[in-house]
């Protein structure tokens, strides 16, 4: 069965905002290496219209870093699933939008054949977490004090807490770490 891995960077006082966060080359390759175990991303429609039209443009004009472009090229080669009900039309024809049910949705691509499943929305990842959906964390977490932006599970609330499995951290040059946990079994 295909696992739903969720990767994102936070800040260290546990927001997601970008502010004050500066990738480098060795963080793109962290989540470039994160993408190749994948096959789906999953996507809300506001994370989406940032990450679409960009890195598909830069896979396509390789106009960045060797680490972006990397990047781009792989996360270019996926399949991604937008859950949207306002979002009416996507470009690409490896682009799907659901309006449905997102844990119907997740529960059939999991039994799909394939390689991982990435969510790469904290909305989507708020709602997968609250029903126990998401197999893999990955809290990548950079050295910065941001004091403000959006966070996990802000859009939904936890019925309980739950339990994770360390599996590992790794530490970046630029003092970024990236936390590895699975759902305790």
């Amino acid at each position: 069965m295909r696992k739903v891995v969720f990767a994102f960077n936070y800040s260290a006082d546990g927001y997601c905002s970008h502010t004050g966060m500066a990738p480098d080359a060795e963080l793109h390759d962290y989540f470039t290496g994160v993408l190749r175990k994948a096959s789906t991303i999953l996507y809300g429609r506001i994370t989406y219209q940032l990450m679409v039209p960009y890195w598909p443009d830069i896979a396509r004009t390789q106009s960045e870093t060797e680490s972006e472009n990397e990047f781009a090229r792989v996360f270019d080669s996926l399949d991604l699933v937008v859950f949207s009900t306002t979002l009416k039309h996507v470009g690409g024809n490896k682009t799907r939008i659901v309006g449905g049910n997102l844990a119907e949705e997740v529960l059939a691509l999991k039994q799909q054949p394939g390689k991982d499943i990435c969510v790469g929305s904290l909305s989507i990842a708020s709602q997968l977490s609250a029903r126990g959906l998401i197999d893999e964390y990955q809290f990548v977490i950079h050295p910065v004090v941001a004091g403000k932006g959006p966070r996990l599970f802000e859009s939904v609330k936890l019925q309980d807490s739950f339990r994770l499995d360390f599996m590992g951290s790794k530490t970046l040059r630029s003092g970024v770490v990236a936390l590895q946990y699975r759902k305790h079994s």
